[in-house]
């Protein structure tokens, strides 16, 4: 078996490189373009998150002693990679609203018919945003990922 010259050696690490340059180049457009997807669909269905938050919450029975009344989206989405998964989040803010259930330790509560400031969670997945009703009181969006402990990394516009 003769030898290969060096230049071919070279080349092959050379096309390896390129390869993998190309391989990852792809990964991240095609990342790109997810997200892109997934926050216009966002913005077109919206209303439609409203309905689907405050069913999946109300089924949630928390917080006890409450009836969910409303939701309303108050700001925009922000899109966020969830590190475990690394699927795409919408933390969105929302003001809920709350009656308190008859019979409950909740009925006597002055602030429990007060709005409240929350991020509700939304999840990406298969073409399509869903909801399990989890929102985090008392907190915005861009705070959620601050005491994420890393779990959210919020996306640019355009997704790195």
């Amino acid at each position: 078996m003769t030898d290969l010259p060096w230049w071919w050696l070279a080349s092959g690490l050379v096309a390896v490189l390129l390869l993998v340059a190309l391989l990852r180049w792809l990964r991240h457009f095609g990342q790109v373009v997810q997200a892109e997807r997934a926050r216009e669909l966002f913005r077109l269905q919206h209303e439609r998150f409203e309905e689907a938050l405050l069913k999946a919450a109300a089924e949630t029975g928390k917080p006890r002693g409450l009836r969910w009344l409303s939701c309303v989206i108050t700001g925009d989405a922000v899109l966020v990679r969830e590190k475990p998964t690394h699927g795409i989040v919408a933390l969105v803010p929302v003001t809920v609203q709350f009656e308190p259930v008859e019979g409950s330790d909740m009925e006597d509560v002055p602030a429990a018919r007060e709005p409240r400031p929350t991020t509700a969670i939304f999840t990406f997945a298969k073409g399509e945003w869903a909801t399990t009703g989890r929102v985090l009181f008392n907190l915005d969006p861009h705070q959620t990922v601050q005491q994420s402990a890393g779990r959210y990394v919020e996306m640019s516009h355009r997704s790195r």
